[in-house]
Formats: C-alpha cells, structure tokens, sequence
C-alpha cells in the first residue's frame, strides 16, 4: 500500500509518497527533471515489500509548498538541506538515499558532505558531478549531449515553448516511461509557476559548489543509451568514490531507468542495500 504524506520543514512542506513498516530502515529517494516522486512508484513497492521504509518526495519546485520563484533558492546547498530536513523530521539519523538525474545529482552532494548521515548512495543515470563538469568542458560528445541544458537556462525559452504545445514535452521522455506517468508529469508542470520552479535547477547551476569524493558505500548505475550522460563522465566516476563502489552499465536502455527498467533497478537496489546492512 502507497502513503501519501505531506512532511513538514523549515522551507515548507513536501508532498511524498510512502511504502512499508514505519519502523523499517528508512530509505529516501529523489526524483529528477521533470518528473517527481511518482517515477518511484516500482522502487517503493519493491522496497516496502522488503521490510524498508520508503518514502520519495516531490522536491523543491515540484512540491507547491515549496515554490520559491526566485532562481538563488535552487542552488545544490538548498536542495541538500532539504534531504537533511525532511530526514529529520522523519527522525532519521542516518538513512540510505536513492536519486536518479537531478536527484543523482543531490544524492552525490549529500552524500559528499554528510557522509555520518548516510548509510548507502544509489545514483541512477547521473554520474559524479566533478567528471561530469570535467566531460561537459573537454569531451566534445558530452558537449553535444548537454547542449540542452542551454536552452533550458534561458528565461522564458522553454515556458513559452510549452505553452505553445506542453504535449510535445513529452517527447523527452523517449517513449520508455508508461503513459499515465507521462500524463501526470505533464500536469504538475502545467501548474502556476512549476515548470519555471523545476527549471530553475539548471539555472542556478553556476551557483552550485565543487563536491568532494564519496566515501559513503556507493551504486552507480548508467545505461548505454542514454543521451544526457555519455561514457567518459560514467566510467570516470569511480575516480570520485572513496567507499565500497559497484557500478552497474544496462545495455540498450534510455536515461529512464526507474521507470523503464524498473524490476531490474529494483533488484540491483535490494541487493546494494543488503550487502550494506551497518
């Protein structure tokens, strides 16, 4: 059975969805661009079933009780804060935390400078930040990959293209994510101010701080096909773990591995977990 929660935090309140025994080990999972805690759905069963406590939130931007408009507000150090808030107030002094895309992204720089309150990382698609910024300045194929990005740091490029025509935003999820998700996803980013909100995570990147290695143990996982995330950056990453490292490469799979892959990431995620028990 799936909880739906609203968490409560100093920068608002978090809409989140939930699975298994509340006194299980407690797990977090951060959804990336531009989806939200719904592209867990599989995890989450998956884990409850297990004895875990799990619980994905709709992170800043995504969730309506914390919108901020302004881009400053979406820099990585608020976007940290918030896992480490809504872990307190779930009372959860050290957890395991999950993240795919941009929430991979948070998942590294949480992991990185708080290491005491992590048990296990789990990145899914986006590799460590220091070889993906490094890729992004000297691997002309990660250059092409990224161009994107660009065009979503321009104010008021992508929001009047989805005005024009939201459902051809749907064609970034390459078809590989069920269609009731997609449906949903293109929803929540109709509402006031929230495609602004999520976009505003590639805005304040230039605001964004270096992060350090990853001592934590560590799961990597990345797909061939992938067309954000190329291989230099991927294959890189165990240069920035310090910790137990696995890293997981799934043949012929797009960026949307939680949802396209979901029994296989769900199998690999169980197993990461329980080889990580202390």
């Amino acid at each position: 059975m799936t909880e739906h929660l609203s968490i409560p935090t100093p920068a608002g309140s978090f809409d989140a969805i939930a699975a298994g025994p509340e006194d299980g080990r407690g797990v977090l999972l951060l959804h990336g661009f531009p989806q939200s805690s719904l592209e867990w759905s599989h995890q989450l069963a998956e884990l409850g079933a297990n004895g875990y406590r799990a619980i994905a939130f709709d992170q800043r931007g995504y969730s309506p009780g914390v919108r901020p408009s302004e881009v400053a507000e979406y820099t990585d150090e608020q976007l940290c804060a918030d896992v480490l808030a809504v872990a307190d107030e779930l009372g959860w002094s050290r957890f395991d935390l999950v993240g795919h895309d941009w929430g991979a992204y948070v998942g590294w720089a949480t992991a990185a400078g708080n290491p005491d309150r992590m048990r296990t990382l789990t990145a899914v698609s986006v590799p460590h930040p220091a070889p993906f910024l490094e890729a992004v300045r000297t691997d002309e194929d990660q250059q092409t990959r990224s161009r994107y990005m660009q065009t979503f740091r321009q104010a008021g490029v992508t929001e009047r293209a989805f005005a024009e025509n939201p459902q051809a935003f749907g064609a970034l999820f390459e078809r590989a994510v069920p269609h009731d998700h997609v449906r949903e996803y293109l929803e929540r980013l109709a509402e006031p101010g929230a495609l602004t909100a999520a976009l505003n995570w590639y805005r304040a990147m230039h605001l964004n701080r270096p992060v350090d290695p990853v001592t934590v143990p560590t799961m990597y996982v990345w797909s061939t096909e992938d067309v954000a995330v190329g291989s230099t950056a991927a294959l890189a990453t165990e240069h920035y773990v310090t910790g137990p490292y696995r890293f997981e490469m799934l043949e012929d799979l797009t960026h949307w591995l939680p949802e396209q892959a979901a029994e296989r990431l769900s199998a690999l995620l169980l197993e990461h977990l329980a080889a990580h028990r202390a």
